[in-house]
């Protein structure tokens, strides 16, 4: 997929670095530095792909992906806000079905900077009847880097959706989860001694006492993945398996076989935003390649 996002045809020429282009609705910027290659939709702000120079991809996008307006992409980094999950109408939000703008950008040889701002409109006050600004910050070069910042008066919860690409799900390990989870699968809370979760079926976590990062150990990519966890009160952990999987319109029947979704998140308790205080959401992902034996 995030080939396709590559040879879209170039709109206009925002920098050396930056194009504008568009998939089927919808506006894309890509990528494309010495150190790394990536694209982001303007619905959203949502992170599609991030590829450092030397790696493979590594998120994970949904060849069934739909690129309309107003509907949720399958895969990357989608921004759940103001609500995670269910807990309003669309399921995690709105932040991610709406237009984002463009704001600053910068490069130098090591990395580029993107900002994207949010603000209410009639749409969001019609679901949510708050005003509010949202800033997102999101630096690519040999790490991905992205920064949420809630502004207004308001409660809210959130999280950095990452679907991150592996090899195989059956070979997999996830650490520095933390012992107490809620399990959205059979309900309740839970304690742990297993430092490593593996995946089995479907699993859908809230990990409450996250550590500072998590690592994911890839095998059959001979790689490792880690995602630092700045400002969060919850890591999440989920992968579809193959019986919801088959069920997902936008999702390949095997697709849960090569994604895994490890996230950065304040889910269990909302955070409040008044108007000298905005709120951080913050993660870093970076790959380690691993020594051939």
């Amino acid at each position: 997929m995030s080939d396709i996002l590559f040879s879209l045809p170039v709109e206009q020429q925002i920098t050396p670095c930056l194009t504008l282009c568009k998939k089927d609705e919808l506006p894309v910027i890509v990528i494309n530095h010495p150190k790394a290659k990536g694209a982001i939709s303007l619905q959203g702000a949502h992170v599609l792909s991030w590829q450092p120079e030397g790696e493979k991809p590594v998120l994970w996008l949904s060849p069934e992906s739909n690129f309309k307006q107003g509907v949720a992409i399958r895969g990357g980094i989608p921004i759940c806000w103001p609500w995670f999950g269910k807990a309003g109408d669309p399921m995690h939000g709105f932040a991610r079905n709406q237009l984002w703008q463009l704001i600053a950008h910068d490069e130098n040889d090591e990395c580029v900077w993107l900002t994207f701002s949010l603000e209410d409109n009639e749409q969001t006050r019609i679901l949510w009847p708050h005003s509010f600004s949202l800033i997102a910050r999101i630096k690519m070069g040999e790490t991905c880097e992205i920064e949420l910042e809630s502004h207004g008066d308001y409660s809210f919860t959130s999280a950095l959706h990452t679907y991150l690409n592996i090899g195989d799900i059956d070979q997999i390990s996830v650490s520095g989860l933390g012992p107490n989870y809620l399990d959205k699968v059979v309900g309740g809370e839970h304690t742990t001694a297993d430092k490593k979760l593996t995946f089995s079926g479907l699993i859908d976590r809230i990990y409450t006492q996250p550590e500072s990062f998590s690592v994911i150990a890839d095998p059959a990519n001979q790689r490792s993945i880690e995602i630092h966890h700045k400002n969060a009160s919850d890591a999440v952990a989920w992968n579809p398996g193959a019986e919801v999987a088959k069920g997902m319109a936008d999702m390949p029947d095997d697709g849960y076989k090569t994604m895994v979704c490890v996230e950065t998140a304040y889910v269990t308790n909302a955070r409040t935003v008044t108007n000298d205080k905005p709120q951080f959401l913050s993660a870093t992902i970076r790959c380690h390649k691993n020594e051939q034996k």
